[in-house]
């Protein structure tokens, strides 16, 4: 996709085209998990939590429950690799255009990565994510959600 286009309004397009409803959602900035939270008034659980992690070969996102913790070593094993880390700003910016806590829980066609679901997430009615913009989130349903990313993506366990 054209990288003028704005992630925020990438994720709009796309669910638009697949006829996916969803409830956007205007807040103020918000960078945390937990601040997301509070300003969607939802729980937490239902956060999707997305980590852009870099192996040897590639980077790679994972979306958990902002509920749980990332287990590094679960995900070493999942990618059969002994060096895993975190993404840098500058990284996050190149690939995904996006700041720090606004990476929503999308591989391809948004962004060319390969995602790894875990399964924390799929145990809940609804997901909430910051939509590209630390300002807006966006709240669906689960299941509609994995729908539009379940071709790009592989389910595991990678939670503490």
């Amino acid at each position: 996709m054209d990288k003028d286009i704005t992630t925020h309004k990438k994720i709009i397009n796309y669910l638009e085209s697949k006829s996916v409803t969803y409830q956007s959602l205007c807040h103020h900035e918000t960078s945390t998990c937990d601040e997301s939270a509070r300003a969607r008034g939802e729980d937490i659980r239902i956060g999707g939590k997305t980590l852009l992690l870099k192996d040897k070969k590639d980077y790679r996102l994972f979306v958990l429950s902002a509920a749980e913790t990332f287990n590094s070593q679960k995900a070493r094993k999942i990618l059969q690799s002994q060096k895993l880390r975190f993404a840098n700003k500058e990284e996050l910016w190149e690939l995904a255009r996006v700041k720090s806590g606004a990476l929503p829980p999308f591989g391809r066609p948004i962004f060319p990565l390969d995602l790894y679901i875990d399964h924390s997430v799929l145990n809940n009615d609804k997901i909430a994510f910051n939509a590209g913009l630390l300002t807006c989130s966006f709240i669906m349903n689960t299941q509609d959600w994995y729908e539009t990313v379940k071709n790009s993506a592989k389910v595991v366990n990678f939670i503490k």
